[in-house]
C-alpha cells in the first residue's frame, strides 16, 4: 500500500509540473527562461540572506559591553536577527532546489529532443551547447551548494550564542561572549565571501543563458 500510495504521488507531482510547464510555454516560457528566472529568485535570496547575517552579526556585536541591566532587551534583539537569518537561510535552500528541479527537468527535456534532430550537424552544434550549459550550470550550482553549507555552521555558532545569553543573561555570560566575537565575525565574513562568489556565478549564468536565447 505504501509503495502505491508512493507511485501514486510521484505521479501527481509529475502531472502537476506537466501541467505548469505547459501553461507556462502557452505565455512563450521555456524552461530556459524558468531556469534564469528561477536562478534570479536564488540569486535575490542569497542578498537577503547576506545582508541578514550582517544584521545578525551587527546584533550580535552590540551584545557586547552593554549594561547588565538592558541584556534582556539586547537577548530579543539578538534573537530575533538569528529567527530573520534562520528563515532566510531556509529561502536560499528552497530557491536552490527550485533551480535544481528545472534544470533537470530543462536538460532532460535537451537531451530528448536531440533525438528529434534528423540533420546531424544542427544535432552536433545543439548537443555542443547542451554540453556548454551543463558545465556552466555545474558551476553555478556548485558555488550556490558551497554557499549554502557555509550557512548552518554559521546560524548553529549563532544559535549557541543566543541560548547561551537566554540562560545566562548576567556579566558573566557577556564577557564569555566577548571572547568568542573574532570567531563568529570571521564565520560571518567566509560567508558572505562565498555568497558573493556564488551570486557573482548566478549573474554569469543568468547572462550565458540569456546571451544564448537572443
Amino acid at each position: 500500500m505504501r509503495v502505491l500510495l508512493l507511485m501514486v504521488t510521484i505521479g501527481l507531482l509529475s502531472a502537476c509540473e506537466s501541467a505548469y510547464y505547459g501553461v507556462q510555454e502557452q505565455f512563450g516560457n521555456l524552461k530556459n527562461d524558468i531556469l534564469v528566472d528561477r536562478v534570479k529568485d536564488a540569486m535575490d535570496a542569497q542578498e537577503d540572506a547576506k545582508e541578514e547575517f550582517q544584521d545578525a552579526l551587527a546584533q550580535f556585536e552590540a551584545v557586547v559591553g552593554v549594561p547588565e541591566s538592558e541584556l534582556k532587551s539586547v537577548y530579543n534583539r539578538l534573537n530575533d536577527a538569528f529567527e530573520d537569518a534562520e528563515d532566510k537561510a531556509s529561502a536560499v535552500s528552497s530557491r536552490i532546489e527550485s533551480v535544481e528541479d528545472v534544470a533537470a527537468d530543462l536538460f532532460d527535456e535537451w537531451e530528448e529532443e536531440l533525438q528529434e534532430i534528423s540533420n546531424a550537424s544542427l544535432r552536433g552544434k545543439s548537443n555542443a551547447q547542451l554540453q556548454a550549459s551543463k558545465r556552466n550550470y555545474a558551476g553555478l550550482i556548485k558555488a550556490m551548494k558551497r554557499a549554502e553549507s557555509r550557512m548552518q555552521p554559521v546560524l548553529t555558532s549563532f544559535n549557541d550564542h543566543v541560548l547561551f545569553l537566554k540562560h545566562n543573561l548576567n556579566a558573566q555570560a557577556i564577557a564569555a561572549l566577548r571572547g568568542d566575537l573574532s570567531g563568529i565575525e570571521s564565520d560571518v565574513g567566509r560567508l558572505i565571501a562565498e555568497m558573493e562568489k556564488s551570486i557573482a556565478e548566478a549573474q554569469s549564468f543568468i547572462q550565458t543563458m540569456e546571451g544564448g536565447s537572443a
